[in-house]
C-alpha cells in the first residue's frame, strides 16, 4: 500500500525529462571519447584526471598551498584547454556540421551507377599498381570540400581511368610524388600535399603516405586510399582509422561500404561483374 502511495506520488513527466537528459549528456560523453580514442588527447585527459584527483585529495586534507597551487593551475588550464585540444574540437565541430556526430552521412554521389564505376575502376588501377610495385595515394572527397588540399598540389581535371592514374604515379613522372584528388567521377588534383597525422603510437611500418592519409581523414570525411610502393600492401584510411592487407575483394567491399548509400550496396554487389 505505501508502494503503491509511492508511485502514485511520482511526477512521472518530470522522471522522463530526467531519464532523457541523462541520456543526452551520456551519449555526447561517449561520442567525444571515441573522437578522443586513439589520439594525444587521450594522456592529456588522464592528466586532467589526475590533477582533479590531486586538487581533492589537497582539499580533503587540508594542504593549502597545495590546493592553492591547484586553483591556479586550473584556471591556467581553462584557458589552455582550447587550445590543446584544437584538433579535437575541430574534428567534432565538422562532424557535427556534416551530420556525422549523430548519425551516417548522406552521400553526395547522385549517380549511384557513376560511384560503382569509380569504384571498378580504382580496383581495377590498384591491381596494376601492386603487380607493378608502384606506390599511391588517392584521396576520395566525399561532403567536406578538400579544395585548400586541391590548391597544393596541380590542377587537373580529367576522367577517372587506371591509365590516367597509373601516369600520374608513375614513378619520376612530375605528379608521382603527393596525392591524387578525386572530385565526384574526376581527377581534380594531383602532387597534392597533405597533412600528417600527429598521433603517437603508429607502427613502424606506415610510411609517409599512411601519415598523410590518416592526417586528411582526422580532419575530413574523405576516403584515402594507399598502396605501398616496398611491399604492395592494399590500405584504406576513413576517420582516422586505417585498414590494411585488403585485397580486391575486400578492397571492393570497403569502398562500397564507405561510398554507396546503404540502398545502393546490394544492388551494387549483384551488377558486379564476376571474375
Amino acid at each position: 500500500m505505501a508502494l503503491l502511495e509511492l508511485i502514485q506520488g511520482w511526477d512521472f513527466k518530470e522522471i522522463l525529462l530526467t531519464v532523457i537528459d541523462v541520456g543526452i549528456v551520456s551519449f555526447v560523453l561517449y561520442k567525444v571519447l571515441l573522437l578522443a580514442k586513439g589520439t594525444r588527447a587521450v594522456q592529456l585527459l588522464k592528466g586532467l584526471a589526475l590533477l582533479g584527483l590531486f586538487s581533492l585529495v589537497s582539499v580533503e586534507l587540508e594542504f593549502r598551498t597545495v590546493t592553492w597551487l591547484l586553483n591556479k593551475a586550473g584556471l591556467a588550464i581553462l584557458v589552455a584547454v582550447p587550445v590543446i585540444f584544437q584538433p579535437e574540437l575541430r574534428r567534432a565541430l565538422e562532424q557535427l556540421g556534416r551530420g556525422r556526430f549523430f548519425g551516417r552521412p548522406i552521400s553526395l554521389f547522385v549517380n549511384k551507377e557513376e560511384v560503382s564505376g569509380l569504384i571498378e575502376v580504382l580496383c581495377d588501377t590498384v591491381d596494376i599498381l601492386v603487380r607493378r610495385r608502384i606506390g599511391a595515394l588517392i584521396i576520395i572527397e566525399k561532403e567536406t570540400g578538400l579544395k585548400d588540399y586541391m590548391e597544393t598540389g596541380v590542377a587537373i581535371d580529367g576522367i577517372v581511368s587506371p591509365d590516367f592514374l597509373l601516369n600520374i604515379f608513375f614513378p619520376n613522372s612530375p605528379l608521382h610524388d603527393g596525392a591524387a584528388i578525386i572530385s565526384g567521377n574526376r581527377v581534380a588534383a594531383a602532387a597534392c600535399l597533405l597533412p600528417l597525422t600527429d598521433r603517437p603510437f603508429l607502427s613502424k611500418e606506415l610510411g609517409t603516405r599512411h601519415r598523410a592519409a590518416l592526417g586528411v581523414t582526422e580532419d575530413t570525411d574523405a576516403v584515402a586510399l594507399v598502396v605501398s610502393e616496398e611491399t604492395g600492401i592494399i590500405s584504406v584510411a576513413y576517420e582516422g582509422k586505417i585498414t590494411r592487407r585488403l585485397d580486391r575483394k575486400q578492397l571492393q567491399e570497403t569502398l562500397n561500404r564507405l561510398l554507396l548509400p546503404e540502398d545502393a550496396r546490394d544492388l551494387s554487389s549483384m551488377l558486379r561483374p564476376r571474375r
